[in-house]
């Protein structure tokens, strides 16, 4: 029940001690204020991360070769291994209903690709279909290569929307044109973007068998890249892809004759590995985050609790009297509580809105490195809001019980 009295009664001890309860709500938003902040840096971090992982699949495993660097049945070091087709068609044949997506990758070397009177010298490469899902590609116009594409060696390309504005500058449907490719033409079948930004749309791309055959290829590829089928938990799948991983290691050696503990000639790259380092490291800053937030906001409380022994002492008489008049135990706690929870509410509300206010403002237009838009959801700032009020009640918990416990004799007789 509103009791206003209460409430005028508490208005009146404020106004009593304005500097005194200023500096106390003080120390209590800037906890807050602190702790949202630092968990708004936090989900920034992690929001930076996701979105440097969106530029190709998560699950993404990529295979290149160097040279041998141990002796082996004979064989001296130094051998440069190179890949072929024949390494893809075994890998993609022994593991069909483990992957999800797979392409071999051919690098064209010195092809020129030009437009009309327009030369431009970005990256050639002969891909399969599915490389569009291994690197997250979108397709604005047309399609992407497809297998009728690579099993008939059709002289197709797909460009990015770069190329197309650099390029094709006033070409209405690129889909109509074709560019020649060290002289020869290719039709224009589709036009992708890529997440990864400007730099990752610096690439034309062929099918792979078109590329060997007309660039000297022969059954050479540069790459081997897959994406393994999707599993019911981050652990799983990290585990299946690092048993995956190794497996083709072990079997690509053996192929091309490479000392099993020779790990410079077969590499690898597993992007859940990487995932696995990024969010676990996000994890550890967001629990130190909620560590120096927390300890922030338990040294404001502690001065809050302090200022209400304080004015539980200043009180003393008072206390004295309303118990000798019948005055309740609990109601005494409450009388206590009911300030300290006021104080710090007040206090702490201001911290969680200038904060929010500041992660909303300021957060959109941060430029950093693996930092993207920090801010702090709804559900937490009802968490927030929660701790408010729970560390407003422990702040004058002590106190309260102290004055509840004071004997109206020893009270009255206090000066």
């Amino acid at each position: 029940m509103f009791d206003i009295d209460r409430w005028q009664e508490i208005f009146e001890t404020i106004r009593k001690n304005k500097l005194r309860t200023f500096l106390t709500g003080i120390s209590v938003a800037s906890g807050i204020f602190i702790l949202v902040i630092l968990l708004g840096f936090g989900q920034g971090m992690q929001n930076g991360i996701k979105k440097e992982f969106e530029r190709d699949a998560t699950n993404r495993i990529w295979v290149w070769t160097e040279v041998t660097t141990k002796e082996y049945k004979g064989l001296n070091p130094g051998r440069r291994i190179r890949l072929k087709n024949e390494d893809y068609n075994e890998i993609a044949t022994t593991y069909a209903d483990e992957l999800e997506y797979k392409s071999d990758v051919f690098r064209v070397r010195g092809g020129n690709v030009n437009y009309k009177d327009e030369f431009v010298s970005y990256r050639v490469i002969g891909v399969r279909g599915n490389y569009q899902q291994i690197e997250n590609q979108k397709m604005v116009l047309g399609r992407y290569i497809n297998d009728a594409d690579t099993d008939s060696k059709n002289k197709v390309i797909v460009i990015s929307s770069k190329i197309q504005k650099e390029l094709l500058k006033n070409v209405e449907n690129p889909l109509e044109e074709y560019l020649q490719l060290s002289g020869i033409n290719f039709k224009i079948i589709g036009v992708y973007t890529d997440p990864g930004g400007d730099r990752e749309e610096d690439n034309f791309y062929i099918p792979i068998t078109t590329a060997q055959r007309i660039f000297n290829g022969g059954d050479r590829v540069n790459n081997l890249a897959f994406t393994l089928k999707p599993q019911k938990s981050f652990d799983e799948a990290l585990a299946i892809s690092d048993q995956f991983t190794e497996e083709i290691k072990q079997q690509l050696k053996q192929s091309h004759t490479v000392s099993p503990d020779d790990n410079s000639a077969i590499n690898t790259f597993n992007a859940m590995d990487e995932a696995k380092r990024y969010y676990t490291l996000t994890s550890n800053i967001a629990f130190f985050f909620w560590f120096v937030g927390i300890c922030t906001i338990i040294a404001g409380v502690v001065g809050v609790s302090n200022i209400m022994l304080i004015i539980v002492k200043e009180r003393t008489k008072e206390i004295g009297i309303r118990k000798a008049l019948g005055a309740k135990p609990w109601a005494i706690i409450w009388m206590i509580m009911q300030e300290s929870i006021f104080v710090t509410t007040v206090a702490g509300f201001a911290g969680l809105i200038s904060s929010m206010a500041l992660l909303e403002v300021v957060g959109p237009n941060i430029k950093v490195d693996y930092v993207l838009n920090p801010s702090v959801n709804f559900s937490m700032a009802i968490s927030m809001v929660i701790i408010l009020i729970v560390a407003g009640a422990l702040a004058g918990f002590i106190p309260a019980w102290r004055a509840a416990n004071i004997q109206p004799v020893k009270a009255l007789s206090h000066e």
